[in-house]
């Protein structure tokens, strides 16, 4: 079976991160771990290779378990779900997460069982990692580990077990905060600098309930796209971390903390060696969020977008397949506010060009609500500025990046006029049957699975809404409307739909149609 990117697991990974400005915490500086002055890894010589007690010393007493205790479900209680594993294998994980404990993701099948006749109902254990930030007792970890708890256990070195407070989560960037009530607790900082790829790192954490495990390895990569939300960007490492690491640290060869634990890429949930971390520049600015009002707000523009292909950049007269499509603008949004249409293309914030609709999302999101911003923006060729004032992301509404994504919308086989060569029949919408809607634009009610649009993702109770800018009503329009485009030089025409509750572009080759 192909290798499956599991994410947010409870005791999966080890990570790095791009470090940013060190949190200004009230702290006792004689707890401060001050970073090792670590032997150079850059010898040039075979076999000379640098050593890490040292850093270790001064770094893993802040390193943390992490266990929470919540409800069991089915789901919880056994390995038959994880791809790859045998009968054997899982008979033996069953027995060494017996003897261990357990720390897995319940969504994958792994979930230590406690309870049984006259003990009351099931219980699944989590477990993961965290570490100090602060004297007084502030310790981060993935949300994903405290998940649905207000309290959890901590075993701190020297194996004495605290409790911590949950402070505040972000299930968005998967990070949470902890307080422990006390002082002087060893803690650890930030890096001030990101890594590079090929940098030396250490993971220190909790991998199957074995605290205090080290491993080492490398940066191997940089703005990761894992597809688990919109703000994606992740460090990719090659230190060996396994279940249990999850919302541990992992250090430069200075001791500091250039990232935090949230997923690896493996068959079986074991380590193959590709982790991902959160970037330290992402958890310091989501941590002092949640330390000073528990939660996290966000930016919102109220707009959704979309990739910017090659085939669309050509027919919007784009130098670059660069910037993010604006798909639709809701009503009553900063956006809206703002005369944004969809077609426009988000090609600056700022000044900073904008690489493409996930690097938007990601800018849009960590600005303040209220924050002015400058949006550069492509309409019709030419260019333009907008000055904007952000809302702030209600509930779990996002600015999502969504790509072609086809609806699940459905409908019968009934004719109409056609467009042969881009292998659609349409009807007005709002004639009524099974298609309805509203009598903006019009339905396709039947899909050649052979044809352009086909390949594009279009399917049966799509809503063409306009081509080439031009709305259309009738088959008549869209000839004309493609006609008209190919008569300007266009190699391709804009198409948008509508999908569902969303809408989405799509650009179609004009000797298609």
């Amino acid at each position: 079976m192909s290798p499956r990117l599991r994410t947010a697991l409870y005791g999966t990974v080890a990570a790095l991160a791009i470090g940013a400005g060190v949190l200004q915490f009230q702290t006792a500086p004689t707890n401060f771990i001050a970073p090792a002055h670590a032997q150079s890894a850059q010898t040039g010589q075979i076999g000379a290779l640098p050593s890490f007690a040292d850093v270790v010393e001064r770094v893993r007493p802040a390193v943390v378990s992490v266990k929470v205790t919540r409800a069991a479900t089915s789901e919880q209680m056994s390995f038959r779900d994880i791809p790859g594993m045998d009968e054997g294998d899982r008979g033996m994980m069953e027995r060494f997460m017996r003897r261990f404990g357990e720390q897995g993701d319940p969504r994958f099948g792994q979930g230590e069982r406690r309870g049984g006749p006259g003990r009351g109902a099931p219980r699944a254990v989590a477990q993961g990692s965290g570490f100090f930030i602060s004297a007084d007792g502030y310790v981060v970890t993935n949300n994903h580990v405290v998940e649905g708890a207000t309290e959890a256990d901590l075993v701190i070195d020297g194996g004495r077990t605290v409790k911590a407070k949950v402070v505040g989560t972000d299930p968005r960037t998967d990070l949470a905060l902890l307080k422990v009530e006390g002082t002087n607790f060893p803690f650890v900082r930030f890096a001030a600098q990101a890594p590079r790829v090929g940098d030396w790192v250490l993971a220190v954490g909790n991998p199957f309930g074995l605290g205090g495990t080290v491993t080492a390895g490398i940066v191997s990569a940089r703005g990761r796209d894992i597809g688990s939300g919109p703000y994606d960007d992740f460090l990719q490492i090659d230190a060996a971390v396994n279940r249990g690491n999850s919302g541990g640290p992992t250090f430069n060869a200075a001791g500091e903390v250039i990232g935090v634990n949230t997923a690896i890429y493996s068959p079986s949930g074991g380590n193959v060696g590709i982790a991902f971390a959160i970037p330290s520049e992402t958890t310091q600015t989501v941590i002092a969020a949640l330390r000073d009002t528990g939660t996290v707000s966000r930016g919102w523009i109220g707009v959704q977008i979309q990739p910017v292909t090659e085939e669309i950049a050509e027919s919007l007269r784009l130098a670059r397949p660069e910037g993010a499509l604006i798909a639709s603008v809701q009503s009553g949004s900063p956006a809206a506010r703002a005369e944004l249409r969809p077609s426009d293309v988000i090609t600056a914030v700022d000044g900073q060009p904008v690489k493409d609709a996930r690097d938007l999302s990601r800018r849009i999101g960590t600005a303040h609500p209220g924050a002015t911003v400058k949006l550069t923006v492509q309409r019709d060729g030419a260019e333009r500025s907008v000055n904007l004032t952000l809302g702030q992301l209600p509930n779990e509404r996002q600015a999502s990046a969504r790509g072609d994504q086809p609806s699940d919308q459905r409908g019968d086989q009934s004719s109409g006029p056609q467009v042969p060569r881009l292998g659609l029949t349409l009807q007005p919408a709002g004639r009524g049957g099974k298609f309805g809607g509203s009598g903006e634009g019009l339905v396709v009610t039947e899909v050649d699975p052979s044809g352009p649009a086909a390949a594009r993702g279009v399917r049966e109770g799509d809503v063409i809404i306009d081509v080439a800018g031009r709305a259309v009503a009738s088959t008549r329009d869209v000839h004309e409307a493609l006609a008209a485009a190919r008569a300007q030089g266009r190699r391709s025409a804009l198409i948008r739909l509508r999908s569902g509750d969303g809408q989405r572009f799509i650009a179609i080759p004009l000797n298609a149609g």
